[in-house]
C-alpha cells in the first residue's frame, strides 16, 4: 500500500493492468447508463404523480429513495457473505444480468404506455437488491486485478470513473429524455450492462480467493464481518459520519422540482443540474489520484470536507440563480469526493482481504442508505414546507453533525495513514 513515503507511481498506474482496465472501462459504460436511468426515474415519477398535486409528487420522489434503500439494507449483509464465499466473477455476471432485465422491463412497460408508478418502484427495488450482491463482489475482486502497490490508485481511479459517469449520465439522460422519452433511456441502460458482462468474461484473473481464506455462507461468517466493523472505532466513526451527512444533505431527489418550479430550466437544465455535483467530483478526484495518501491529518480533512458539503447544500437551497446553483452543486461534489476517497482509503487499509466483501456490505448500508433515506426525508419535508426549505434544513443538520463528530470521533482525528502503510 502506498504511504506518504511511498507515493503512487502515477495518476493512472492501475490502468496498466489488463484486467483492471477491462473492469474499469466496462463499469464506466454501465454506470453511465445507470445514472441516465436514475435521473429519468425521478423525472418519470414526477410526471406520473404531478396530476395528483405538488405535495403528492414531492412525496413520491422521496419514496424512490426508500424503494432503493430497503433492498440494500435487507440484502447487503448476505451479499457480503456470498461475495467472500463464491466465485466473484460468476456472481457479478448474475447480478448484471438481473439489472439488465429490470431495465429492459422498464423500457417495455413504459413504451406500452405506463400510467401507474408502482411498476417503477418494484423494478427499482429488484435492481437495488441485485446491487447489494454486485457491489461487494466487485470490491472484493479488485485486489486480485492489480498488485498491492497499485491498489490505492485503483480505488481512486474507480471513484473517478464513477464520478465521470455521474457527469455524462445525467446530461446524456436529459438529452435522450427530452428527445425520445423515458423508455429510450431505460433501453440504453439495459444495453450498458453488457459492457461489464463482456469485461468479466474477458478477465484472466480468478474469481475465487484462496480456499483457506474463503468464508462459508453462514451466520458465523456474517457475525465475523459485523464484529470486525463494530470493534473497529474508526470504521464506525467514518461510516456513521457518512450516513448522517448524506441523510440530511441529500437534495438529488428534489432536483426535478428545482429545475421545473424554482429555476425554470426544463429537462436540459435538469440534466445539467444533476451532473453538476459529479463535475466537481471528477476534477477533485483526478487531483486526489495524483496526490495519493499524502494527508497529514486525514481525519480533520474528512470533517472539513463534510462541513463544506453541508454549507454548499445550504447555499444551493437558498439560491434562485441557475449558475449559483450549479456552482454550489459542483462544490458539494468536490467536498464529498475528498471525504469519500479518504474514508474509503482508511477502510481499505485497515480491513483484511478475507473480510473485504463483508466490510463493503456493511458500508453499503451507510454509504447508500444515507442518501436514499435522505431522499425520503427530503421529499416528506418538501411536501410539508417546500423544496428550498427542505434542502436548507438538511444542510444545517449536516453542519451540526460535523460539530458533534469533531467532539466525539477521537480515533478518526488521531489517525495517520502511516500507521497502516
Amino acid at each position: 500500500m502506498s504511504t506518504p513515503d511511498n507515493p503512487p507511481r502515477g495518476a493512472f498506474a492501475a490502468l496498466r493492468h489488463r484486467d483492471f482496465r477491462l473492469l474499469w472501462t466496462g463499469q464506466f459504460f454501465s454506470i453511465t447508463g445507470s445514472q441516465m436511468q436514475v435521473v429519468t426515474i425521478n423525472w418519470h415519477v414526477y410526471l406520473l404523480m404531478r396530476p395528483y398535486g405538488e405535495k403528492a409528487a414531492a412525496a413520491a420522489l422521496g419514496l424512490v429513495g426508500l424503494v432503493r434503500v430497503v433492498p440494500i439494507v435487507v440484502c447487503s449483509l448476505v451479499g457480503g457473505v456470498v461475495a467472500d464465499a463464491v466465485d466473484r466473477k460468476r456472481l457479478i455476471l448474475v447480478t448484471q444480468t438481473v439489472m439488465l432485465l429490470c431495465a429492459a422491463a422498464l423500457a417495455l412497460i413504459t413504451s406500452a404506455g405506463l400510467k401507474h408508478v408502482w411498476p417503477v418502484y418494484a423494478l427499482t427495488a429488484l435492481s437495488s437488491a441485485a446491487i447489494a450482491f454486485d457491489n461487494p463482489a466487485r470490491q472484493a475482486l479488485l485486489p486480485s486485478l492489480v498488485p498491492a502497490r497499485d491498489f490505492p490508485n485503483a480505488v481512486s481511479l474507480g471513484f473517478v470513473s464513477f464520478q465521470i459517469a455521474l457527469v455524462v449520465g445525467p446530461v446524456l439522460g436529459g438529452v435522450v429524455l427530452a428527445q425520445f422519452g423515458p423508455a429510450a433511456v431505460y433501453a440504453f441502460n439495459a444495453l450498458s450492462f453488457l459492457a461489464v458482462v463482456a469485461a468479466v468474461l474477458l478477465m484472466r484473473a480468478a474469481g475465487k480467493g484462496k480456499a483457506e481464506e474463503l468464508a462459508r455462507v453462514s451466520l458465523e461468517s456474517l457475525k465475523e464481518g459485523l464484529s470486525f466493523v463494530w470493534r473497529t472505532p474508526i470504521m464506525v466513526q467514518t461510516m456513521s459520519l457518512d450516513f448522517v451527512a448524506t441523510f440530511f444533505a441529500s437534495a438529488t431527489a428534489l432536483l426535478p422540482i428545482f429545475a421545473r418550479d424554482v429555476l425554470d430550466v426544463g429537462e436540459h437544465g435538469y440534466g445539467v443540474l444533476a451532473a453538476a455535483s459529479a463535475f466537481g467530483a471528477v476534477l477533485t478526484g483526478l487531483l486526489l489520484a495524483r496526490r495519493g495518501s499524502g494527508w497529514r491529518r486525514p481525519g480533520l480533512a474528512v470533517l472539513v470536507s463534510v462541513a463544506v458539503y453541508g454549507a454548499a447544500t445550504v447555499l444551493f437551497g437558498l439560491s434562485r440563480s441557475y449558475w449559483l446553483s450549479l456552482a454550489m452543486l459542483a462544490l458539494s461534489g468536490a467536498a464529498d469526493t475528498v471525504s469519500t476517497v479518504i474514508r474509503q482509503t482508511i477502510r481499505q487499509l485497515i480491513t483484511p482481504d478475507r473480510l473485504r466483501g463483508r466490510m463493503t456490505s456493511v458500508n453499503m448500508i451507510f454509504f447508500m442508505g444515507g442518501p436514499q433515506l435522505g431522499e425520503l426525508e427530503a421529499g416528506l419535508v418538501a411536501a410539508a414546507a417546500g423544496a428550498p426549505f427542505s434542502v436548507v434544513l438538511g444542510g444545517v443538520c449536516c453542519l451540526a453533525a460535523v460539530g458533534a463528530a469533531a467532539l466525539r470521533a477521537r480515533e478518526l482525528m488521531r489517525y495517520r495513514f502511516a500507521e497502516h502503510g
